[in-house]
């Protein structure tokens, strides 16, 4: 079994407070869910896409400051595609991970890792310095 969650289990954003609430409330039966059934070889997990564009917050997308933000958060420096989300489903469903379970593996361009910057642009032709 593949559940589908969200970034926002690892991370609040103003405004998504009820839907990171739902997400992590499927983090929580996909753990419950592989303790239940791994006695009988049923493997539950889940996969957490960052941010990609959907019918749901398109609107945000139509506004470019916003995308250059998310961007400028997100490590690889864009939002995802949906074939971006195609080999973590490969993968969970596979013979080859039938040890995974219990697991929600994050699909996000890297935007969990805080993607905070401790660092203070020189400028264009100068290396950023720590803080």
């Amino acid at each position: 079994m593949i559940n589908i969650g969200s970034v926002t289990i690892v991370a609040g954003y103003v405004g998504l407070g009820p839907y990171g609430a739902s997400r992590v409330g499927i983090r929580q039966l996909t753990m419950s869910l592989a303790d239940d059934w791994g006695k009988h070889g049923i493997t539950v997990n889940g996969r957490a896409p960052g941010w990609f564009r959907t019918d749901q917050n398109k609107v945000l997308y139509e506004n470019k400051e916003w995308v250059e933000y998310l961007c400028d958060r997100i490590p690889l420096k864009r939002p995802g595609q949906p074939q971006d989300l195609d080999a973590a489903v490969v993968f969970l469903a596979a013979e080859s991970s039938r040890y995974v379970t219990g697991q929600t593996l994050l699909v996000d361009g890297g935007i969990s890792t805080g993607a905070t910057r401790a660092l203070v642009s020189s400028g264009p032709d100068k290396p950023a310095k720590s803080t």
